[in-house]
This record gives structure tokens, sequence and C-alpha cells, in this order.
């Protein structure tokens, strides 16, 4: 069980990195009882995501356990649980899917959900307002001595 908590930790830790170069403001979750990891926002919008780990981004599961008095319980995701589905892979990719996957048991993201870098920005994803996010994003300076 600690293997797959330390994958779920470097999903959010990542999901964290990439929203925040981005130029998003990112908010953590003090408890683990929401059905998302995360709060995203991007200066219009707040969005929910859930963050997952996988090995090779296929399959990737969508439920979640929990345990009761009675043992394990696996949940599939309900309707609007979240707002943004994002998925880390072992070898680095990342995926973000921008709805809510519910009563799903798995998804295999496609390569148009793929985050896509160059010269440490995301240049390519589907859905998102990149160039407002690339103009919001230059136009500030995040080093403390501005």
């Amino acid at each position: 069980m600690r293997t797959t908590q330390r994958k779920g930790d470097a999903a959010k830790a990542k999901a964290v990195h990439t929203f925040t170069l981005m130029g998003y403001d990112v908010a953590i979750l003090l408890t683990e009882s929401a059905a998302y990891d995360l709060i995203i926002d991007t200066g219009a919008n707040l969005y929910r995501v859930q963050t997952r780990f996988s090995r090779t981004g296929k399959e990737v599961p969508l439920w979640r356990i929990h345990s009761n008095s009675k043992g394990y319980v696996v949940k599939k995701t309900a309707a609007g649980a979240y707002d943004w589905l994002y998925i880390l892979t072992a070898d680095g990719r990342e995926y973000l899917i921008e709805e809510c996957l519910e009563g799903r048991n798995c998804i295999t993201p496609k390569e148009s959900d793929r985050l896509v870098w160059k010269g440490g920005r995301v240049v390519d994803c589907t859905g998102l307002e990149n160039q407002q996010r690339r103009k919001a994003f230059e136009g500030s300076n995040p080093s403390p001595s501005a």
C-alpha cells in the first residue's frame, strides 16, 4: 500500500508543479475525503482536479477504494465528482482530461489529451486557453525581487 500511496503522491506533486508553471494558482486539500486532490484557479474559473499515476498510461483505474468496518469498498466515480483528471505516467508523460469520467472503471488517455512541453512551457493541450494563460504568465515576474 505504501508504494501505491507514494505513486499517488508523486502524481499530485507533479500536477502542482505543472499547473503552477502554467501560471495557475493551486490549492491543496487538507483532507483525503474529497473525490479530488487539487483546486486549480485559472483566474477565470476554479477546477477540481483528480490526480492519478499510471505505470504505462493504459487502462488507468478510476475507482476509489475505501475501508469501513466490513472491509474494503470499491466506488466508481460519481457524476460531477471532479472537473479535470490529471494523469502522470512512470516515464513522465502528463495527460489532462477535462471532464469527469463518472461510472467508468478505467481510461486509456489519448495522445490529444497529452500536455506537451517545450522550453519549460506547455505548448499544447486540448481545450485549455493556452494563449491567455501564456500571456498572463509571461506578463508576470515570479521572482521575489520583482
